[in-house]
């Protein structure tokens, strides 16, 4: 301890007279001391106030420059240390150092300037403005091609340092992107890629610069994905493939990139991790599983990457992905839906898959999960069910096959995405399928729960997709018995409401269930028809200059069919239907103006 003190002493006076041997006793003394206990020499060299003498010794001529710049980059190591460094006014003299050819010097200048960045704002800001940051890239560009191993710490030292230079800072990481990192780094993975340090260096760069999107661009023109790929294969420990995970999930967002990692084989990669771990319960195992598998899944997001996986539907990842479902891995049994869900993003797929047996796995595994299931495994598994139905010609056969019965089972939950999945895969199944809206229509328990979640006003979701499906039965069974079924239930006042929504393909499709209602069983439906103030609504869609033609013209068809009711009649007439009708003979749609004269000869009759 007295020895600091003295060495402390004699460098504050240092700058004044010294001699090179003495100064460097002094740096030894201080360096030694960090060694043994870095926070409290620290504290000591902070209070002497030789930090601001740092300043002065930081020049190029000096042959103590290297071992100052290393006693800088050790007491930055503490947090309280990094902004007292940049107060100092040791940023601008360490950035000029970047600019000398001593490789020693180089070194401990990065680690410095390196050390002071970490999570700390002001010397982030500090290096930006004495523009550290570019004579840096500069750097591991020319070095870039170099595999000596000074050079190689070299440039472990400087990607180190940009990357907490940039860390978790948007605005830091663009400039870096601006630069042209990218590019090079990529390069430098693979000339490098022996070099388990460096490697590391260059993975946690990418997982920072990843996340922006500006960066997907670029790494999109590297061979970003190969070299990852490559590197992947050679891992055998799981915290080296967790950090190429890291960097590969943000990299797969872009529908480019996903394509070369498809072409790359990381697929296979992938399959193989799921066979090797599928059936442990190894923390790491389940959580690369799970990376795995959610990987696979985001791949598929992509249209070109899915389809070339899919190979019409005789591509080897394909039906292994079909194999998951029946795994005892609630894991994959959630990946294999997703998967199948996003191999059904257009009808020749989905045509296909029906006609290969996939819907009665898929029913086996909401089977699996009808009791105290597995939430996320219930929605993946609707959701791939409501993709398979949309094409035309699966609707008949998924129908035959149980659908409808197997998805409600699921009626009785309490949980809105599952809810959400369940209405949508009916809505599709209904489609133009009057015999089986008519069945569904008919349901009571069904069209019960259907108007209680028409009234979820906290999931907009839910209550959206109930009110269409209560108009989609109405729609395609053209049944009595189901308006009936759903009067009772107290439907209407929904189907009115719906009328007024924000989305004209809502608003379309309550206003043709209620001229089906008006049309078939309007003695039955009159009250409630009256009590949700229809009549008013129609008033003021009609009125409305911002209602589309086809809203205009499914009001008008309601109203024709409303006054074959005598109390909505009166209502009618009291509300000066006529004025507003024959404005719109004059429409500049056709159907809207031929609709217009219609309603006002009808109209006129009656009155």
């Amino acid at each position: 301890a007295d020895n600091l003190s003295d060495a402390l002493k004699k460098l504050k006076i240092t700058t004044t007279d010294s001699t090179a041997d003495s100064l460097e006793g002094c740096l030894d003394c201080l360096l030694q001391a960090l060694a043994q206990n870095n926070t409290e020499t620290s504290e000591k060299i902070q209070k002497s106030g030789v930090l601001q003498v740092f300043a002065s010794l930081l020049t190029p001529q000096s042959s103590c420059t290297a071992k100052v710049a290393n006693v800088i980059a050790e007491v930055a190591r503490n947090e309280f240390m990094r902004n007292p460094c940049v107060d100092a006014g040791l940023i601008p003299p360490l950035v000029q150092l970047l600019n000398c050819k001593d490789q020693e010097v180089l070194l401990q200048t990065g680690r410095a300037l390196g050390n002071i960045c970490y999570d700390s704002h002001e010397g982030r800001n500090a290096v930006d403005h004495a523009g550290g940051a570019h004579i840096v890239v500069d750097h591991i560009r020319s070095l870039c091609s170099k595999t000596d191993p000074a050079s190689e710490k070299l440039l472990t030292v400087f990607c180190g340092m940009l990357m907490n230079y940039s860390n978790e800072n948007d605005t830091l990481q663009s400039q870096l992107i601006n630069m042209g990192v990218i590019p090079t780094l990529v390069k430098l993975l693979g000339i490098h890629c022996q070099n388990a340090a460096l490697t590391e260096m260059c993975l946690v760069a990418f997982g920072n610069l990843a996340e922006l999107e500006s960066s997907k661009e670029q790494f999109a023109y590297t061979n970003i994905a190969e070299e990852l790929v490559k590197l992947f294969k050679k891992q055998i420990e799981h915290d080296k493939k967790e950090m190429i995970f890291e960097v590969l999930a943000p990299l797969a967002e872009n529908d480019v990139i996903k394509l070369q990692l498809v072409e790359a084989g990381l697929v296979e990669c992938l399959l193989e991790i799921v066979q090797k771990t599928v059936d442990s319960d190894k923390e790491d195992d389940v959580a690369e599983l799970k990376t795995a598998s959610d990987l696979m899944v985001l791949l598929l997001l992509g249209d070109e990457s899915m389809q070339k996986l899919f190979e019409g539907g005789k591509g080897s990842v394909f039906q292994r992905v079909l194999s998951w479902i029946p795994s005892n891995s609630h894991q994959l049994q959630l990946a294999g839906a997703l998967a199948i869900a996003n191999f059904a993003r257009n009808d020749g797929n989905c045509i296909h898959m029906v006609d290969n047996g996939i819907v009665q796995k898929l029913m086996d595994l909401l089977d699996r999960h009808v009791e105290d299931g597995n939430v996320t495994v219930q929605h993946a598994a609707l959701s791939a069910l409501r993709n398979l139905a949309i094409p035309v010609v699966n609707k008949a056969k998924m129908l035959s096959a149980g659908v409808a019965e197997a998805v409600l089972k699921f009626l009785r939950s309490e949980m809105p995405p599952v809810q959400f999945k369940l209405l949508g895969t009916l809505r599709m199944l209904i489609d133009a399928q009057a015999e089986a809206a008519e069945q569904l229509g008919k349901n009571v328990k069904l069209v019960e729960r259907l108007v209680e979640w028409c009234e979820a006003k906290d999931h907009a979701g839910v209550m959206g997709e109930s009110n269409r499906l209560l108009s989609a039965l109405i729609r395609h069974s053209k049944s009595k018995e189901v308006i009936r079924t759903i009067v009772q239930s107290g439907g209407i006042k929904h189907l009115v409401t719906m009328a007024t929504s924000e989305h004209v393909i809502m608003q379309n499709e309550a206003l043709v269930a209620l001229a089906l209602i008006a049309a078939l069983e309007l003695v039955t439906a009159e009250k409630d028809l009256e009590n949700a103030q229809l009549v008013q609504i129609l008033h003021r869609l009609l009125s409305d200059d911002r209602s589309a033609p086809e809203i205009k013209y499914n009001s008008m068809v309601l109203i024709c069919a409303l006054i074959g009711s005598e109390p909505l009649q009166k209502e009618v007439q009291s509300m000066a239907f006529l004025e507003v009708v024959s404005k719109l003979r004059s429409h500049e749609n056709k159907t809207v103006a031929q609709q217009a004269s219609l309603t006002e000869q009808r109209l006129a009759v009656e009155s």
